[in-house]
């Protein structure tokens, strides 16, 4: 069950250790790591979230999968993640993690979707207009595609959304000639 406020307090707490001890750069990577092995693996977060799967198994599966991979204050993290009972919720730490920590370096995530793939070159001159256009200095374009918008393009920055899409205008006109107030409704 997803608790949002425990991934906060968590996070917040690795977050702290982690600037404490100058390894901010290296927990957020890991943070990274772990983000793809939870998206990619649903082997490994059945096992997290699994009842059955006793605690030191755990640890020994987690520390076989990551070993090397990350640091040791994150692999110390995990440990106590898996030993407080809280490995189920270790997907919602990481995604907190991951956002307090672009809040703390004002890293800014904007979301864009197209109906096809764009280029790198369109991201970079999306991105430097946001810049001239905004007050953002550090942006993290994440690039989507869906077929359903036809074309054009839906850009979220934080809670605004621009949306510049065929299938919007298609809903607007054909809202309008539902409503269309020069015909006469017949009863």
């Amino acid at each position: 069950m997803p608790n949002p406020r425990l991934a906060a307090r968590y996070a917040k707490s690795l977050i702290g250790l982690a600037n404490e001890r100058n390894q901010v750069e290296t927990v957020y990577k890991d943070m990274l790591f772990l983000q793809a092995l939870c998206k990619e693996s649903r082997d490994f977060l059945t096992l997290m979230r699994s009842p059955v799967v006793k605690a030191d198994k755990k640890i020994a599966i987690v520390l076989a999968v990551t070993n090397g991979k990350i640091s040791e204050l994150t692999d110390s993290f995990n440990r106590l993640m898996i030993t407080k009972g809280r490995e189920s919720n270790l997907p919602e730490i990481i995604t907190s993690f991951i956002d307090q920590y672009k809040q703390q370096k004002g890293i800014h995530t904007v979301k864009l979707t197209t109906a096809v793939p764009v280029t790198e070159e369109v991201k970079k001159q999306i991105v430097s207009q946001l810049q001239q256009q905004t007050s953002m200095d550090n942006i993290d374009l994440k690039a989507l595609v869906n077929e359903e918008i036809i074309g054009g393009f839906v850009l979220e920055i934080g809670d605004q959304l621009v949306d510049a899409s065929i299938a919007y205008d298609l809903n607007k006109i054909k809202t309008q000639f539902m409503n269309n107030d020069f015909i006469y409704k017949i009863r």
